[in-house]
């Protein structure tokens, strides 16, 4: 008899939430292509991508089953904080099919930051997006900036500085 060992299922559901993704054409993903607008439900309203015209936005693509996501949402709150007087928007577009683990993450992991829900997924679609998180940079004329794939401590400075430089054009 084989020992049940509990990451097996999770890397599973990775694998079986990841399946759908990489197959999807890279699309705007692309640095100097417009960014794809959306209109989603979001945790306190509709969350439209347009109604940022002008700022510089970190849109982030995150799910409940993703653990680097849940390393990101302090660093994303922060980035809100200091730099939101400046003119940057982040935006977490949450993939989950199951609202309730949605929700129960965002009340595990508070996000100070404009939370829209994508269960259907086609935002991702329209985007390319093949893993999670995947973040992306927008400056205040709409174009890719930066895409980003994972979450790591040692990419914070970095994120931080190419969100500088953004809020700086």
């Amino acid at each position: 008899m084989t020992a049940f060992h509990p990451i097996k299922p999770l890397l599973l559901a990775c694998a079986v939430g990841f399946s759908g993704l990489a197959s999807l054409p890279a699309s705007a993903t692309d640095v100097g292509q417009s960014a794809p607008s959306f209109e989603l439900a979001g945790q306190k309203g509709p969350v439209q991508l347009a109604a940022y015209k002008g700022k510089t936005v970190y849109l982030d693509f995150w799910a409940s089953w993703c653990g680097p996501c849940k390393q990101s949402f302090p660093w994303m709150n922060d980035m809100q904080k200091r730099y939101g007087a400046n003119g940057l928007r982040v935006v977490g577009v949450n993939l989950d099919q199951k609202g309730d683990e949605a929700k129960a993450f965002l009340a595990a992991n508070p996000a100070l930051f404009a939370v829209a829900f994508d269960p259907e997924g086609k935002t991702p679609k329209a985007y390319g997006i093949k893993g999670m998180p995947t973040s992306m940079l927008i400056g205040a004329d709409g174009k890719v900036l930066m895409v980003h794939q994972g979450f790591k401590d040692e990419n914070r400075d970095d994120l931080e500085k190419q969100i500088k430089q953004a809020l700086a054009r």
